[in-house]
């Protein structure tokens, strides 16, 4: 059985107030209690719970992260820096998975009405501007990841050039029937990777076609899967004439796209966006996004508006990176 303040307690001979003054980093404990009640606790691994210790100051120290997959390569990569960040800070990190069988502004209502944490980090979570707006009433800390609003403070990627760098480099290498392999259009990374991709053929004098822009039918995860990238692809590969290549508005779909191309024994260039890890093994060309940093510097964020609700509206944008791998050989 774990150790418990008790146990500590009753080890050191001293009362469990003086031990939670000591976790609580109270001045009123001599230097050599603290130090006998320091070295009793790593001598009997306990740590202190910070939900608990938040307790007496009616705070949670408490991050939760909202998001509506948790098994998404993109999100696991954004957990990572959030995780580094909160390594250097006494919160616990909550996760709180959305669901697709319900509607997610009324499940993310749900999560702030609880109060279960002081401060959220909301990652691909897409809402329109007026339901953005309405969450501004429960006066929370709320930082979003891959997704903007001005109202809150944000950490994302100008997903407009990195979708114009994509179909630029097919331009360069020739193609000009070039398809897009979209997820649900009515989000903002992905009405702003279609606006990129459009800034491209135009300034390359290639007609936009609408007839080019191709979904899956499956709008799980919001169409970012390897089965709608696969059910887009087997579309797009009925079409007369065959687009001579493709931009693909994920990496997780461009996935599920090559594994189409090889059933049909059909191959065109393609290239994603993220470069998650897998893409590297496949030999995926890809759009970089700094995942791992972008979770990192959002817990940032969100720690400094907990601490200071006033501050200026901070809104972070990378510019995403062209990666060149086989893909598009």
């Amino acid at each position: 059985m774990a150790a418990t303040i008790y146990d500590i307690a009753e080890k050191a001979g001293v009362s469990i107030a003086t031990v939670s003054r000591v976790f609580n980093k109270s001045a009123n404990v001599s230097a050599k209690t603290r130090k006998k009640i320091l070295e009793i606790a790593e001598e009997v691994g306990y740590h202190p719970h910070a939900y608990a210790q938040g307790l007496a100051s009616r705070k949670t120290n408490t991050v939760m992260v909202v998001v509506p997959v948790i098994s998404n390569y993109f999100f696991m990569e954004v957990l990572g820096g959030i995780q580094d960040k909160l390594a250097e800070q006494n919160y616990e990190l909550s996760i709180y998975n959305i669901t697709g069988k319900k509607d997610t502004f009324t499940q993310v209502e749900h999560v702030l009405r609880k109060r279960l944490a002081e401060g959220y980090l909301f990652i691909s979570i897409h809402l329109d501007n007026e339901k953005w707006t309405q969450l501004k009433k429960y006066n929370v800390p709320i930082t979003l990841v891959d997704e903007h609003h001005d109202s809150y403070d944000s950490v994302s990627v100008d997903n407009k050039q990195g979708a114009y760098r994509a179909t630029k480099s097919l331009i360069n290498e020739g193609f000009t029937r070039i398809a897009l392999l979209a997820a649900l259009k009515s989000s903002k990374p992905i009405s702003d990777r279609i606006e990129g991709y459009k800034k491209a053929l135009l300034e390359n004098d290639i007609p936009f076609r609408k007839e080019l822009i191709v979904s899956g039918d499956s709008d799980y995860r919001d169409g970012f899967t390897e089965r709608s990238g696969y059910e887009a692809m087997i579309k797009i590969l009925t079409m007369d004439p065959l687009p001579d290549a493709c931009f693909c508005s994920s990496d997780i779909q461009a996935v599920g796209a090559m594994k189409a191309m090889q059933d049909a024994d059909i191959e065109i260039p393609i290239i994603g966006y993220d470069d998650i890890e897998l893409a590297e093994y496949i030999g995926l060309s890809t759009v970089r996004q700094p995942m791992k940093d972008m979770g990192f510097f959002a817990t940032q964020n969100l720690i400094d508006r907990m601490n200071n609700p006033s501050k200026a509206i901070s809104q972070t944008i990378y510019t995403p990176e062209l990666i060149i791998r086989s893909s598009t050989d």
